[in-house]
C-alpha cells in the first residue's frame, strides 16, 4: 500500500476482498461496529452506485411503505447503509436479485449482527457474501504513514478511523462515541430504562477484559440480574463492541477451562471506560497489561477477518492456570500459539505456557510466538519474538496472503 496523503482515507486491507466478492456475488454485506469505515469503503469500491442511508427516517419510511418503488429508484446498483434498520426490505431484495443476478449489484452495510444475519439467512442465503470491517489495524496505519507515537498512545487512542482521520482529541471523540452510539444504539435495541445501571455494567465489563467471563459476578457488581447481564452482553457482542474468545479443544479434556474470555473490539473504547484520558495515565495503570493483551488479540482477529477469513481464534488454558493467550488454527492439527506480554524486557517465564502446551498437547503442532511491549525481534528455541510495532511475520503466518 502507498502512504495515505493528508485528507485521504487510510487504505483498508479488506478493500481487495470486497472487490473480489463483488465480482462473484450479486450482494456483498459489510458488517462491523459503528464508525469502523464501512460507508467509506463501500463508496470507494463502488463509486458509480447510488448511495442510500436508511438512518434517514424519511428514506426508511419510503423503503418500508413502497419497497418495490424504492428499489426501482435506487437503480441497477446501490449501496444501502445501515440496512438492518429496514428488515422488511430483504425479501424484496431477494426477488430483485433472483430476477437479475448480475454480480456486484448491491452493497449492504450494517452495525448490528442480530438483524443482519437473521435477514440474510432467511432471504439472501447463497446470494450474499458477508464480510466484517473492524477499526484500523496497526499495520494499516503504519503503511499509510500514520503510526502511533508510542505504545501507550496506541492503547489510549484506539484504532477507530475518526480518531486518526480527524484533528480531534481521542478522549473527546470516544466520549461522544459512548454517548451517541454505544448508549443510544444499545439502549434502543434493549429498551433500557436505567441508563446509570447500563453505564455501570459497561464500565465493569471494560475492567474485566482478558478475564474469564463470570456473568454472575458481573451482574452482582452491576446491580442487575444474571439474565439481564447475558442479554446486555449479547447485544454488545452483536454490535461488535465486545467479543468472546472461546477456549480451544483439539483433544477434549476435563482439565481444560471451558469458559470464554471477554475482550473489547477497540482498546481506546475500553481505556476510556476505565477512566484513561491520556497516554500518561497508562504508565502505572494496573490494567495496562490487560489493554495490551486486548489490543494484540484484536490485531490477530483483524489479520483474519480483513482478508475475508474465518477468525479461527481461541485461547488455551487448564484448571491449573497454564495458558496460551491465543491459538490460531492455520492447517489441520497445526496452530500458531501466541503469548502476549506488555513488558518491554523479555523474561524467561514469558515462555512457560508455550513450553507446557507444546509438550502436553498430543497430535497437534504448535508454532510458538511471543508478542511483547519491547522493540527487538528475536528467534529463540522457545519461540519467535515479535515487538508490538512489527507483527508482520506473525500476521502473515496467521493469515497467509
Amino acid at each position: 500500500m502507498k502512504p495515505a496523503l493528508p485528507g485521504q482515507p487510510v487504505p483498508r486491507r479488506l478493500e481487495n476482498v470486497v472487490r473480489q466478492r463483488l465480482a462473484g456475488f450479486p450482494v456483498v454485506v459489510i458488517t462491523g461496529p459503528r464508525q469502523s469505515g464501512k460507508t467509506t469503503l463501500a463508496r470507494l469500491v463502488a463509486p458509480e452506485a447510488s448511495y442510500v442511508s436508511l438512518e434517514d427516517p424519511d428514506v426508511r419510511a419510503y423503503a418500508t411503505e413502497d419497497p418495490r418503488g424504492f428499489l426501482r429508484q435506487a437503480g441497477g446498483s446501490a449501496i444501502f447503509d445501515e440496512v438492518q434498520r429496514c428488515p422488511s426490505l430483504f425479501s424484496y431484495l431477494q426477488s430483485e436479485v433472483d430476477a437479475d443476478p448480475r454480480p456486484g449489484r448491491f452493497i449492504l452495510t450494517g452495525s448490528s449482527q442480530f438483524e443482519l444475519i437473521e435477514s440474510i439467512t432467511q432471504s439472501l442465503a447463497g446470494r450474499a457474501s458477508l464480510l466484517t470491517l473492524l477499526p484500523f489495524s496497526l499495520a494499516e496505519l503504519q503503511e499509510a504513514g500514520r503510526p502511533p507515537a508510542n505504545l501507550d498512545s496506541l492503547l489510549q487512542a484506539g484504532l477507530f478511523p475518526p480518531v486518526h482521520d480527524r484533528a480531534v482529541s481521542p478522549a473527546d471523540w470516544l466520549q461522544d462515541y459512548v454517548g451517541t452510539y454505544l448508549e443510544r444504539d444499545v439502549r434502543q435495541i434493549l429498551r433500557i430504562q436505567d441508563l446509570a445501571a447500563f453505564q455501570r455494567f459497561v464500565q465493569l465489563s471494560a475492567g474485566r477484559i482478558g478475564q474469564l467471563v463470570n456473568v454472575t459476578s458481573l451482574a452482582a457488581d452491576a446491580g442487575i440480574t444474571r439474565v439481564t447481564a447475558n442479554a446486555w452482553l449479547s447485544v454488545l457482542e452483536a454490535s461488535h463492541l465486545v467479543f468472546f474468545l472461546r477456549p480451544w479443544f483439539a483433544n477434549a479434556s476435563k482439565r481444560l477451562i471451558k469458559t470464554p474470555k471477554l475482550y473489547f473490539g477497540d482498546t481506546g473504547l475500553a481505556a476510556w471506560l476505565m477512566g484513561v484520558r491520556q497516554p500518561g495515565h497508562l504508565t502505572a495503570h494496573p490494567l495496562r497489561g490487560s489493554l495490551f493483551e486486548n489490543w494484540a488479540v484484536t490485531e490477530l482477529l483483524k489479520a483474519r477477518v480483513h482478508r475475508g477469513l474465518r477468525p479461527n481464534l481461541y485461547f488455551l488454558r487448564d484448571k491449573e492456570g497454564r495458558e496460551v493467550d491465543a491459538v490460531i488454527e492455520t492447517a489441520p492439527n497445526v496452530c500458531q500459539a501466541v503469548e502476549i506480554k506488555s513488558g518491554s524486557t523479555i523474561a524467561g517465564d514469558f515462555f512457560d505456557g508455550l513450553d507446557f502446551w507444546r509438550e502436553h498437547l498430543a497430535l497437534v503442532t504448535l508454532h510458538p510466538w511471543l508478542i511483547y511491549g519491547g522493540d527487538s525481534a528475536q528467534i529463540r528455541e522457545r519461540g519467535t519474538v515479535r515487538p508490538w510495532s512489527a507483527l508482520g511475520p506473525l500476521l502473515q503466518a496467521v493469515a497467509p496472503s
